[in-house]
């Protein structure tokens, strides 16, 4: 069981409110991602489920019992920081059976946990290493594996994978997924990384000041994006925001329309513009458009076999079965 309910939880720093009162219902088994700039109140209210960081008001529960005063030891959760935290004079065993001896684990359940933790995260071949042998997504492993051991309710991630290059975060994303997974526990990850959010949630929750914008799967909050703020946080490159007479044609405040949403041409089309920086990423390019006259800059999204240069003009036209349209408020016009 890792049910997770949020009921009113309201966090404040002195006079500063950093999480205004809010609901939340985090399922068993259920991957969920807690997503926003940096700032938002997710890696707050992380540590508030954790008990890190006390309530100022509100109930949290954890499989329908009030945990809001519980210590953290007794929660039945494990936390995975940025941070590895690992022991640098003990071998990856001896870190992974650290919190099992301080819970007088038996010695031969210890070697059965870690020789399965170790099997999960492939990291049999490196028991006897210390951490300074391992490269950094083999240590987020074994921080993760300390984790596992002690077979907790839910896995509470704090951007794990922020202090890894490019390449190990995209193994790392998968591994983590397949973990889920192979375990069907509760994890609850923060990230201010949109693409991580989609590739590896169930739900994702978008975070703004303390305020959730919008809870939904991936594709939920892709094609139905509740309003402006997660129109251009969800999705990459960003939904492109038009508003002043473009919108004003349509009957909107705004209309949002994603790059890969756009057809190009060099001969004819709704707008025109000139081609500023080209992105080429093998089989998609990003063109980033300017002198379109709808104010900002329109990104593109082609496919890398159409060559264009810095310069040149081309043509632009909207689906227009994929505009999405906003009111005043930046709220999504159905």
């Amino acid at each position: 069981m890792g049910r997770i309910v949020l009921e009113k939880v309201q966090k404040k720093f002195g006079d500063v409110e950093v999480i205004p009162p809010l609901d939340l219902t985090i399922e068993d088994g259920e991957f969920t991602v807690f997503v926003g700039p940096s700032g938002c109140g997710k890696s707050t209210l992380l540590r508030l489920i954790a008990g890190l960081e006390d309530t100022t008001d509100g109930i949290i529960k954890i499989d329908d019992a009030d945990a809001t005063h519980v210590p953290p030891a007794k929660r039945g959760l494990a936390m995975v920081f940025q941070s590895y935290a690992l022991y640098p004079h003990m071998s990856v065993r001896k870190n992974i059976a650290f919190p099992m001896k301080m819970a007088k684990v038996p010695e031969d359940e210890q070697v059965r946990r870690i020789d399965a933790a170790a099997a999960a995260l492939n990291l049999t071949d490196y028991l006897d290493r210390k951490p300074g042998q391992l490269s950094g997504g083999q240590r987020q492993r074994v921080a993760i594996g300390r984790s596992i051991v002690r077979e907790p309710s839910a896995f509470l991630f704090d951007e794990p994978l922020s202090n890894l290059d490019a390449a190990l975060r995209v193994g790392m994303r998968l591994e983590i997924s397949e973990l889920h997974e192979r375990l069907k526990t509760t994890m609850v990850y923060v990230t201010h990384d949109q693409v991580e959010a989609m590739t590896m949630a169930d739900k994702i929750v978008v975070l703004r000041a303390g305020f959730i914008e919008q809870v939904g799967s991936p594709l939920e909050l892709y094609h139905k994006p509740r309003n402006e703020f997660v129109a251009g946080f969800i999705g990459s490159p960003k939904m492109n925001i038009i508003k002043g007479d473009e919108a004003q044609k349509h009957g909107v405040q705004a209309i949002g329309i994603r790059p890969e949403h756009i057809d190009v041409s060099t001969k004819e089309g709704m707008w025109s513009g000139r081609v500023g920086v080209a992105e080429h990423l093998g089989s998609d390019t990003f063109i980033h458009v300017h002198d379109t006259g709808l104010g900002d800059m329109i990104t593109v999204r082609i496919s890398g076999d159409i060559s264009v240069k810095h310069g040149d003009t081309i043509f632009l036209t909207p689906q227009m079965d994929q505009l999405h349209k906003f009111d005043e408020q930046g709220l999504r016009i159905e």
